[in-house]
């Protein structure tokens, strides 16, 4: 049982390495798309709006497939070994960048026409508007869908093993395999519901920090 506990332990920190490398790519990517998604260009924004739609309409176990098989069938190129992981973290930055993006879009336009009209007065050009005015409340008003999709994030890093990348649940199915038990698969479960526990704790602290904005 010690043995096992281990082998769990030391396989949820790979998803926690998924996890976080995911979120610092798709954080910063889903405020660029959602300048693109609400640029004036209309090609952009059309490119964009279908990078989005495709992003939030398909399966992203089929997107990371599609993101480790397609440089060797599209261009012929031959992947290094350790390709398989880096096709994870690409694959789940880009489409979790695609649901980042419609929040903050939906935060920026939740903002009132009069902050950047004041700021304007002020003399504020467009990019100190944004960072100093739009951005904290835009910040404010995401947060409890910001919440909600890292919350599932800490639960799709399980598609890991679309690629064959260790993961919690993987090495789990292969103890319950070896000891016919289930209880490894409760063990890992438990993991989860700590962490998101975590997780939700700290995004409501980080919440009533920017209460200031209401």
């Amino acid at each position: 049982m010690k043995n096992s506990t281990k082998q769990l332990t030391k396989a949820f920190m790979d998803n926690m390495i998924i996890f976080f490398l995911t979120l610092i790519f798709s954080l910063p990517l889903g405020l660029l798309v959602a300048f693109g998604r609400m640029a004036k260009f209309k090609p952009l924004q059309y490119l964009v709006k279908f990078y989005i739609s495709v992003m939030r309409g398909t399966p992203l176990m089929l997107q990371l497939i599609l993101v480790f098989f397609g440089p060797s069938i599209l261009f012929g190129w031959k992947t290094p070994d350790n390709y398989r992981f880096y096709a994870v973290i690409i694959g789940f930055a880009l489409n979790y960048a695609a649901y980042f993006a419609e929040i903050y879009r939906a935060g920026i336009e939740g903002v009132p026409r009069g902050q950047y009209e004041a700021a304007s007065v002020l003399g504020y050009t467009k990019i100190q508007t944004f960072w100093k005015i739009i951005f904290p409340q835009m910040c404010k008003k995401v947060m409890p869908p910001v919440t909600n999709e890292v919350i599932t994030l800490v639960k799709d890093t399980t598609l890991a093993f679309a690629l064959a990348n260790i993961e919690i649940f993987a090495v789990a199915n292969q103890m319950v395999s070896k000891q016919a038990t289930i209880l490894p698969l409760f063990i890992a479960g438990g993991y989860f519901y700590v962490f998101n526990f975590v997780v939700a704790f700290v995004m409501e602290c980080i919440e009533k920090k920017l209460n200031y904005y209401s």
